[in-house]
């Protein structure tokens, strides 16, 4: 049998790993190689070294996309794992204690499948229902339900509102996704520990922060990362929502609308690939980063 182990486990792993090296490896092998070429996407291409980092760092739309990733990085994750923690505590604990095992509130089966619906919904569909909600006249739903005496907001033809409301926009579509993911790790904390505490008096507070958390940190972590990876992106909404693909005056800019437009609108290939490998180095820099800090030992 142990003769037959490595042939056995090659056989199953060759397919995979050949279309990962294939569509994965090679495809940022090729983005690195292109980075430092200038090319408009067809011809030749013209070797220019680090020219397309140094027009990086001199772009102003640039750092008004870093900025705003930085936003997302902070808004994104600090409130959906806070929403998503906190209808989970509902649904598998909330009820209380009956029969010796916690129960959720009254429905939590239906609200299970309520929370999980956006993720149900292709994002660019999504995106196309949420820019009739934001619309700047009275079309738009949340102006519609203004007073006819009010003016317009104009949300996302507004500077200082369009990232929020994006923001909004991927908290309501990724929550629920993380409502389930929680669900499961608590569901999976043995209920003698709620048991117990509860036999000694704690809160439903005391509960949350004292047994749940800490047994549910390493979901959390994981949950964390995945969402600051989705910070690093947002380009269906940003595409299809926001005024000018990026706008109003770069106020919705990403690094990937910076890639896509670079690459087919502006014809400049080698700076798009070279926004690109900055991109996969502050998304390794991130994952490194969050997975090194948050780290603590097991409960």
């Amino acid at each position: 049998m142990r003769h037959g182990k490595y042939p056995f486990i090659i056989g199953f792993l060759a397919v995979p790993v050949a279309l990962y090296v294939t569509f994965v490896v090679a495809a940022y092998l090729q983005t690195f190689y292109l980075s430092v070429h200038q090319w408009s996407g067809l011809g030749p291409m013209k070797y220019v070294g680090f020219d397309n980092f140094v027009k990086i760092w001199d772009d102003e739309l640039f750092w008004k996309s870093i900025w705003h990733h930085g936003y997302l990085l902070i808004a994104l994750p600090l409130v959906t794992i806070a929403i998503a923690l906190f209808f989970a505590f509902l649904l598998n604990v909330g009820g209380g204690m009956k029969g010796g095992t916690t129960i959720g509130v009254r429905g939590s089966g239906f609200y299970r499948v309520v929370f999980f619906f956006p993720q149900l919904l292709a994002l660019a569909i999504v995106a196309v229902i949420f820019g009739r909600v934001f619309a700047s006249d009275k079309s738009g739903m949340l102006n519609g339900l203004m007073p006819d005496s009010w003016a317009p907001w104009l949300f996302l033809a507004d500077k200082r509102w369009a990232m929020t409301c994006i923001v909004v926009v991927l908290i309501w579509q990724a929550v629920g996704f993380y409502v389930v993911l929680f669900s499961a790790g608590m569901g999976a904390i043995e209920h003698e520990i709620y048991e117990a505490a509860a036999l000694d008096g704690a809160t439903k507070f005391t509960l949350f922060f004292k047994i749940t958390l800490p047994l549910l940190w390493n979901t959390i972590q994981v949950g964390w990362v995945y969402l600051g990876i989705a910070a690093f992106d947002a380009f269906a909404l940003v595409n299809i929502m926001s005024v000018d693909r990026g706008g109003p005056d770069g106020a919705t800019s990403v690094l990937a609308m910076m890639i896509y437009r670079n690459t087919f609108d502006y014809s400049q290939a080698g700076y798009a690939s070279a926004i690109g490998v900055v991109l996969f180095f502050l998304t390794l820099t991130f994952a490194a980063l969050t997975l090194r800090v948050t780290r603590r030992e097991a409960v």
